[in-house]
């Protein structure tokens, strides 16, 4: 449903007290004044600088108006049939003199042609207030607004011919999760960087759009990721992300297939978990998003909750994409049992999880965690993820495999190295402590002024302690836990 239908219902249905989560200011009062223009009501805005305004004559009625508790009184005190968009309010209600006008008005306005929308960027309701208000989401553009824009774009430019369907669908699912300001923004740098809007122009889109997921802090646009080729062993993680490389095409959805929903990657430090989350992103060749948890959390009461909702927004707005949440352990920490945060870490995991089980959009999550111990159970219950698989230490023929990765990866041919050897003795290696050894042993030829030899690698490996002897108990306990609960990666 459309928010301009949406919010037509509430309108109709006489709620008195509407509060708009946008960052989209224009967009929502283009939406009220259609509203208002269809129902025939009046429409009127107030903010702090210009006080109440009718948005006929965009003057501001009266400078007293600025008072925000005289704005609510004439909103009150007018007869004829309207809505009023208070922008910023929030700041004020720390008043409780305003705060109590607000919800007696409301009140007042249950059984009248008269509705007052609160425009805030972030859902943050005092206590005591949120049972008289409904809170509406505005959603960001759809792909068809942003398809319209872009006939709008196109129209204006001289001598400019109708963009090729397939062109408009292009760009416009590129530029889904911007606002429309920055979709118009990223727009105006194609043009500038290509000279006309066309299949070229959807990379300058694009490089806006990580700025914008840049900007906003909560979700990190990784690029550069090389395929599974660039994984070592972990075969049956491979024939599972395989089998599921068309899961998301409207094929699938035919042959009834649902869209893959994520898994959990549990294991050993260093033996590959975030790699095999990158490398699922250029397998299945869709743009991965790193969610990072710490930034969620802010001091201000509900900020954080709203925080959690505006990431999964805007990954849900660029799917099919992947959700990477790097060790989830420690971001959910606070959730079991301990109230020292006043109950912020539950009450996002509760908002995670339930988003987990309902969602719908092609979002695939990928979850790696170190430390089963600190992991909620609700988490692992089937249904919210698809699989749990266990990331064990590298067998031989892995590692082998990983030594002659890292070496093409430098330059060397690794036929030219005795990997049988090398896999022997790096026992109980994990892949990251095998690509540490092999750039110390570049460092030593390096400075013999030699090409790398086998005696390098193995002077390297030698000279390693590896996690799994200096955290023995630790790996086999980690080890016993996964082998009767989790599915094994290799």
């Amino acid at each position: 449903m459309s928010p301009d239908a949406e919010l037509e219902i509430m309108i109709r249905a006489r709620y008195s007290l509407v509060e708009i989560v946008s960052s989209e200011e224009e967009r929502v009062e283009e939406c009220l004044r259609r509203l208002a223009a269809a129902l025939g009501k009046r429409f009127c805005c107030w903010s702090a600088v210009r006080g109440l305004y009718d948005d006929a004559l965009l003057t501001s009625r009266s400078s007293s108006t600025v008072d925000p508790k005289i704005a609510l009184s004439e909103a009150l005190k007018q007869e004829r049939p309207a809505l009023y968009l208070f922008k910023d309010l929030r700041p004020f209600l720390s008043d409780k003199v305003i705060m109590r006008q607000l919800k007696e008005t409301a009140m007042a306005l249950q059984s009248s042609p008269k509705t007052i929308f609160m425009l805030e960027t972030v859902h943050d309701l005092p206590q005591g207030l949120d049972k008289e208000v409904t809170v509406f989401d505005f959603p960001r553009p759809t792909q068809q607004e942003l398809e319209r824009l872009l006939d709008e774009v196109q129209a204006e430019l001289p001598g400019a011919a109708a963009l090729p369907t397939e062109v408009r669908e292009q760009l416009a699912q590129a530029a889904l999760g911007l606002t429309r300001r920055e979709a118009e923004n990223a727009l105006a740098r194609a043009l500038i960087t290509c000279g006309r809007l066309g299949a070229e122009t959807v990379a300058a889109v694009l490089e806006e759009k990580k700025q914008t997921i840049r900007k906003g802090g909560l979700l990190e646009y990784i690029e550069g990721c090389t395929g599974m080729q660039a994984v070592g062993g972990l075969k049956g993680l491979k024939s599972w992300v395989n089998k599921r490389t068309l899961a998301f095409t409207q094929e699938a959805r035919d042959f009834g297939l649902p869209a893959p929903r994520g898994v959990l990657l549990l294991g050993v430090q260093g033996c590959g978990k975030s790699l095999c989350a990158k490398a699922v992103s250029a397998a299945w060749q869709m743009p991965i998003l790193r969610l990072d948890v710490g930034r969620l959390f802010t001091s201000l009461i509900g900020s954080s909750e709203s925080n959690m909702r505006e990431a999964i927004k805007m990954a849900e707005s660029i799917a099919p994409c992947v959700l990477w949440i790097d060790e989830i352990e420690k971001a959910f920490a606070g959730s079991r049992g301990s109230e020292s945060d006043g109950g912020t870490s539950s009450r996002i995991l509760a908002t995670f999880l339930t988003w987990l089980q309902e969602k719908k959009d092609g979002v695939f999550v990928i979850a790696t965690a170190n430390d089963i111990s600190s992991l909620p159970p609700e988490l692992l219950r089937k249904g919210r993820l698809d699989e749990t698989f266990f990331v064990d230490l590298p067998s031989a023929q892995e590692r082998a495999e990983i030594f002659a990765i890292h070496l093409a990866k430098r330059r060397r041919n690794p036929a030219l190295f005795a990997l049988d050897n090398l896999a022997l003795a790096s026992e109980g290696f994990s892949g990251s402590e095998i690509e540490q050894a092999i750039v110390a042993a570049l460092y030593e030829a390096f400075d013999e002024r030699r090409d790398l030899q086998n005696e390098h690698i193995l002077a390297a490996l030698r000279q390693t302690v590896p996690l799994s002897r200096t955290r023995r108990e630790e790996v086999q306990a980690l080890r016993e836990w996964a082998a009767a609960r989790a599915r094994s990666a290799s």
